[in-house]
């Protein structure tokens, strides 16, 4: 979100005249609608609005409490967030049993090196509870017996913790439209595999049946459609002859953690925003974040030949139709 915007989010059974009866309510107190966007899913609407709420004839509070009362009479859930809600983001972490991204976050956190707190762990497994309790953060289990997560509890744990981010460090479980139109744009997973390549499960097994040379990792925002929302960062690696799946794992791990810290460190700070499904950085020049590969690949990778550059043949421009490939 825009930094100096404020954000609703409505979510619910979708009505005729509800966007009427929202942005009403915000021209009637000179709010003005900068953007609007609206979506249904498995029978879930979405609206969310970022508006400009700095010449706004009311208080926040105000605001915040009109706009819940009208969710209520509407049957709709609404959230506000304020550019200056607060100074630290407060995060939860969903996990399932691995236990390295979750790691990594807990390390950079200790370190001050994370950027916001760790409010909450949310397992749909009790496996990483004692790592959780080292560090002295709540850790909730929402999974039956077989880890099937109860999204209503989910849903009251992150109201409950005031939740600014949302991370995926591992989680196994697919979140409804519930969930993510709720936080859009502020749920970051992180997937083993270079995605759109290799999405849903056993991306690394994945890789090895269709025998590619580089596989990777992604950290992207979560959306309604698998393991398909926006990149935010990448990491690559070279697959040796005859690796097993859990060698791959042994490589990636760790880029995985890299890779989502570095996400969240672009989420966290502003600097990275989402336009038409696509990440973009707000201020290129001036992030040293690494999106992609490490940078000395660059310099590795050959520059020549490029076409029309040649000593014998010139560059004959785009007036030259390409010819086709014989049947």
């Amino acid at each position: 979100m825009t930094s100096d915007l404020t954000e609703i989010v409505v979510v619910g059974d979708d009505d005729t005249g509800l966007i009427a009866e929202i942005t009403s309510t915000l021209f009637e107190r000179n709010i003005n609608i900068e953007d609007l966007d609206q979506a249904v899913r498995e029978g879930v609407f979405r609206m969310t609005m970022r508006v400009d709420t700095s010449e706004m004839i009311v208080k926040e509070e105000t605001l915040r409490e009109k706009l819940h009362d009208l969710g209520d009479d509407l049957g709709v859930d609404v959230q506000v967030r304020f550019p200056d809600d607060r100074e630290t983001q407060q995060i939860a972490v969903l996990v399932t049993k691995e236990s390295h991204c979750l790691e990594a976050i807990f390390e950079a956190w200790a370190s001050g090196n994370l950027g916001a707190d760790v409010e909450v762990v949310i397992g749909n497994h009790s496996d990483l509870q004692p790592l959780a309790e080292k560090y002295d953060v709540p850790f909730h289990d929402i999974g039956d017996e077989k880890g099937t997560p109860d999204e209503s509890e989910l849903l009251d744990l992150l109201a409950e913790y005031d939740t600014d981010l949302v991370v995926l460090a591992r989680y196994m479980r697919i979140l409804s439209p519930d969930v993510v139109f709720r936080y859009e744009d502020r749920i970051i997973n992180v997937h083993p595999s270079l995605l759109p390549s290799f999405p849903g499960a056993s991306a690394y097994m994945q890789a090895i049946e269709e025998g590619v040379r580089i596989a990777g990792v992604t950290a992207h925002y979560v959306t309604t459609d698998l393991d398909q929302g926006p990149i935010i960062t990448q990491r690559a690696f070279n697959v040796p002859d005859d690796a097993t799946e859990e060698e791959l794992q042994e490589i990636g791990q760790p880029l995985e953690a890299e890779a989502l810290l570095e996400a969240i460190d672009l989420h966290l700070t502003d600097e990275v925003t989402v336009h038409r499904g696509r990440t973009k950085l707000r201020d290129p020049e001036d992030t040293d974040a690494q999106l992609g590969a490490p940078r000395d690949l660059d310099q590795a990778n050959p520059d020549r030949p490029i076409d029309g550059l040649g000593e014998y043949v010139a560059d004959q421009g785009e007036d030259e139709p390409e010819a086709e490939a014989d049947d």
